[in-house]
């Protein structure tokens, strides 16, 4: 009896009303095509709603290709860089990439852990090097892009501990600072180049220059007020009664540090070919570099040297690692207390490994 009435409301359908069925078919097709469609753009768009991560959302968030992309293009990355961005964004949770491309200090710790995660999982030293090389092209792009927007330099960025330069006249001496106040500034006491405390009188002129974690430089004029012992050693007291201003900005990050350096001396030597050959001097001296990026650095030494010289540099950046090599050339010298002189180096060639190597120091991936 069932199975006789289904048949005949079947059959009712069929040949009454042929118009209506069809209609009806259409319409459940469309709300599933809505339901559908609405699906997609809210797990590919990240909604504003969705992305906030409110009480009221109970929706699982989803990494959102679309912002991936709009970045991508925002920052000039090409397919390979973008790649690897998603690569360092999803391996880490990141949901929401504009939100954290933008913030240096958690893109830096992504970063740091897929530059961990690349030197684990590589299947060769080949392998690891090109990965590592695009992975900081990316980083590099990102802070160039960064360092290029405009922003208010603040005394607020200077803090304990944080590297910085102190000038006296035409010298210029790294220093650390040890406390800073609303109305001074205690940094550590220069030393000359045999370690030797160099003591400036109360009332001397003096800039100190310093670099915040997203290597914004700024300085400021100042004076010794007097000078201390403190647990940290001796230490100076400047004065803090003006605002810091932004230095020039550099292109590439760079990271303040005495890291030893052997540099041999190169000569460019005529041959039959159009191309000169360099030849590198058997004579090892020694350094110290005071600051460094992947375009160049400065350094401190006591050797005489010259304005355009070129330089074999070997960087003894790492104690769980050899030193690495590259080929610079001075730009400018400048004298640094009683027998040193500070020379600033271009450089002109650094092979893949090298590269990384001074971008994991600078980012201080490595450490």
């Amino acid at each position: 009896m069932i199975l006789f009435l289904l048949q005949q409301r079947v059959q009712y359908f069929k040949d009454d009303d042929p118009v209506g069925g069809t209609i009806l078919l259409v319409g459940l097709g469309v709300i599933l095509v809505i339901g559908l469609l609405s699906s997609i753009i809210k797990n590919g768009l990240g909604l504003k709603a969705g992305s906030k991560g409110g009480k009221g959302s109970s929706t699982p968030r989803h990494f959102s290709f679309f912002a991936l992309r709009r970045v991508a293009k925002d920052y000039g990355l090409n397919n390979d860089q973008t790649k690897v961005l998603e690569y360092v964004l999803k391996s880490n949770g990141v949901v929401d990439p504009e939100r954290t491309v933008e913030n240096p200090t958690v893109l830096d710790k992504h970063f740091k852990r897929a530059f961990k995660q690349i030197e684990r999982a590589a299947g060769s030293e080949e392998e690891a090097q090109q990965k590592l090389a695009v992975l900081f092209s990316v980083r590099n792009t990102i802070d160039v892009r960064h360092n290029t927007s405009p922003g208010a330099p603040a005394t607020q960025s200077l803090s304990s501990g944080m590297a910085a330069v102190l000038s006296v006249n035409q010298d210029s001496f790294p220093v650390k600072v040890i406390s800073s106040k609303t109305d001074r500034v205690v940094v550590e006491c220069p030393r000359s180049a045999v370690g030797s405390v160099i003591k400036f009188p109360r009332g001397t002129k003096v800039n100190l220059a310093f670099f915040t974690k997203n290597s914004k430089g700024f300085s400021f004029d100042s004076q010794v007020i007097d000078k201390a012992d403190t647990s940290y050693g001796p230490a100076l007291h400047l004065t803090r009664n003006r605002q810091a201003k932004a230095m020039t900005q550099r292109r590439f990050r760079r990271k303040q540090a005495i890291l030893n350096c052997d540099f041999f001396m190169v000569h460019l030597e005529d041959t039959k070919s159009k191309k000169p050959r360099m030849v590198v001097e058997n004579r090892r001296m020694k350094g110290s570099i005071t600051d460094i990026s992947i375009g160049g650095l400065a350094m401190k030494t006591q050797y005489p040297l010259s304005a355009g010289s070129r330089l074999k540099i070997e960087l003894d950046y790492s104690s769980n690692a050899p030193p690495v090599a590259v080929l610079g050339q001075i730009l400018r010298i400048n004298r640094s207390g009683i027998a040193n002189t500070v020379i600033h180096v271009k450089f002109l060639k650094v092979p893949r490994k090298a590269m990384n190597a001074i971008n994991s120091l600078v980012f201080e991936y490595g450490d």
